[in-house]
């Protein structure tokens, strides 16, 4: 954990502070504190000025969602940040407030954080410092306000001049509500989300920002890993490697792109730098993309939804169940400076075969006493079977399962599944049991990803989780549902 933090993946939240869907859910700490209890390292908050413009809320911006105090956002992310994991906390701020907003921002950050806050000593990091460098910090990445240059100074005054801004500076257009937001923006439109290009970081001015002069220095001493793109920028000059360190966003369609045109720039940004990929603006649901792509080139934030849950997220927590679950796992040297990467999605280049992967799926136990005599057959016993299989970059990508054991609380498979790896660095084991209904939907018995670059060879016994990714206990604590498998792996 020595190694500059870029050299790391990050186990990484979106939109952190929602409970549910992206458009009508409400806004609250209790995800921040899930998320942070899961080992999550970055956690997303959106500042928006509240109602009467002169506090900070979170909410999602031109939604309905529902708004949480800033400050209260911030005292659930120290009082949990260092439960999980002592390594540092990243706190991605998506900021649309105006200068006098940030200084209160900045306020509220400092005062509540106090000594554990990191202010890095130089404006601009030639190299982020290593994860054990900042053990138990809580790092600020934001866009630095831009500072006013002469013509934005000049127009000020000339607004001023002509009484086109009022009310002790207060910037009124008119169609802009008192919330902040654009009249036309307030009810919820596809389009909207399509172009707001939500996270993007781009150097442009939000419609509530104010042709203020004033800059709030405070506000820009206490970020820490600088984010932002040059606006009307393309993708490809925006992950240009510069002098200084920076962290850039894309979404998944643009990573998407520019990965297929300029893979090796995209990796070669990521060697100093931060990417962090979202997910599309359409995913009202707040389902969750395939991490892959983003891993496989190097991006060391790739946020999720920790509320969607489903195959990806379980993905990812199992992805960084890896190096002790502290939720930052090096990545592998291909990713790293000196090394020449080799684009793992080309169909035209194959990849030759790393690593065997023999898994004997032997036995299962424990639902009887989780779930009862009859949960699953009201008339029988249940009906189980295992899928197992991996997720990874598309070659090694592939889901099997066992014959169905009928009328078994403890069913005996014994079974064995081989596995040819190309990329086993990446590779994450899915294990997934249900209970097969006829004319009707499987039922879910639990699940458990593992990372495939920690497996040893031997017999394992691993314990099931529910759809969240929350080990299934008993009253006591206990785990309850396990597997025991016979892992065989093989160098090729």
């Amino acid at each position: 954990m020595t190694s500059t933090m870029s050299h790391y993946f990050i186990f990484t939240g979106h939109n952190s502070y929602l409970t549910g869907n992206q458009l009508s859910s409400s806004s609250s700490e209790k995800p921040i504190v899930e998320a942070l209890r899961r080992g999550v390292r970055v956690v997303e908050l959106d500042l928006w000025p509240n109602s009467n413009e002169d506090d900070v809320s979170v909410f999602h911006g031109k939604t309905l969602t529902s708004s949480v105090s800033f400050e209260t956002c911030l005292l659930a992310i120290k009082e949990n940040a260092f439960l999980k994991s002592d390594f540092p906390v990243i706190v991605t701020l998506e900021d649309h407030l105006p200068p006098k907003l940030q200084e209160k921002a900045a306020k509220t950050i400092c005062e509540t954080f106090g000594e554990i806050l990191y202010k890095p000593k130089e404006k601009d990091l030639k190299e982020f410092p290593s994860p054990q460098e900042l053990k138990r910090r809580i790092l600020i990445s934001t866009k630095p306000p831009k500072i006013p240059d002469d013509d934005t100074i000049k127009k000020t005054k000339e607004m001023i001049a002509t009484n086109e801004i009022q009310d002790g500076g207060s910037f009124v257009r008119k169609d802009i509500s008192s919330a902040g937001y654009p009249i036309k923006d307030i009810g919820v439109s596809t389009e909207a989300f399509v172009n707001k290009d939500e996270g993007s970081d781009e150097d442009s001015d939000p419609p509530e920002s104010r042709p203020d002069t004033h800059v709030s220095t405070d506000y820009r001493r206490l970020i820490s890993i600088r984010a932002g793109k040059p606006k009307g920028v393309s993708l490809v000059d925006a992950l240009k490697v510069a002098a200084q360190v920076k962290r850039v966003s894309l979404s998944e369609p643009q990573l998407k792109s520019v990965a297929e045109s300029n893979s090796t720039e995209v990796v070669k940004f990521t060697h100093s730098n931060f990417l962090r990929v979202y997910p599309y603006g359409l995913r009202f649901d707040s389902s969750n993309y395939d991490p892959m792509l983003a891993w496989a080139h190097g991006a060391q934030m790739v946020a999720l939804n920790m509320q969607g849950y489903g195959k990806y997220l379980w993905i990812v927590q199992g992805f960084f169940r890896g190096n002790g679950g502290c939720g930052y796992v090096r990545k592998p040297p291909f990713l790293q400076p000196g090394s020449t990467y080799v684009n793992m999605f080309d169909p035209e280049n194959p990849l030759p075969v790393k690593l065997r992967l023999k898994v004997r799926i032997l036995t299962g136990y424990g639902w009887l006493e989780f779930y009862g005599k009859r949960s699953f057959d009201t008339l029988s016993d249940p009906d189980f079977y295992t899928r197992v299989g991996i997720a990874g970059v598309d070659a090694d990508k592939i889901m099997k399962r066992t014959k169905t054991k009928k009328n078994k609380w403890i069913p005996w498979w014994d079974e064995e599944f081989e596995f040819e790896l190309r990329v086993p660095e990446l590779a994450v084991l899915r294990l997934e049991v249900y209970e097969e209904d006829q004319g009707a939907r499987d039922d879910f018995a639990g699940q458990i990803c593992l990372p495939v670059s920690e497996l040893k060879s031997g017999y394992k016994v691993v314990h099931l989780c529910n759809g969240k990714g929350d080990v299934m206990e008993l009253a006591d604590g206990k785990e309850a549902i396990k597997l025991l498998l016979k892992i065989q792996i093989s160098a090729c």
